[in-house]
């Protein structure tokens, strides 16, 4: 009768996800450093960011005014559907 052991293996993989967060982050901050440093980032035009910040607060308001109540409701439905099926799995 022959008996074939298995080699242990040399690295255990970790389930703590605090451990797989750090190899992550260690993993791209090594990299990271290996890329020459980027140009800076133009300058956003404040006028730019002013008017599309405008637009965005009132985007909301402006979609619901122009559905009818019973497409909102059926946009509300779907959006609690799905809530409960992420907490049932």
């Amino acid at each position: 009768c022959i008996i074939i052991y298995m080699p242990k293996r040399s690295r255990k993989k970790s389930d703590d996800i605090n451990e797989i967060a750090k190899s992550i982050v260690d993993q791209a901050t090594e990299k990271s450093t290996d890329k020459e440093p980027s140009e800076e980032k133009p300058k956003k035009n404040p006028a730019a960011v002013a008017l599309g910040r405008l637009g965005g607060l009132k985007g909301g308001k402006a979609r619901a005014k122009k559905l009818s109540a019973e497409r909102r409701k059926e946009i509300a439905k779907k959006a609690a559907d799905a809530r409960w099926i992420k907490k049932k799995s």
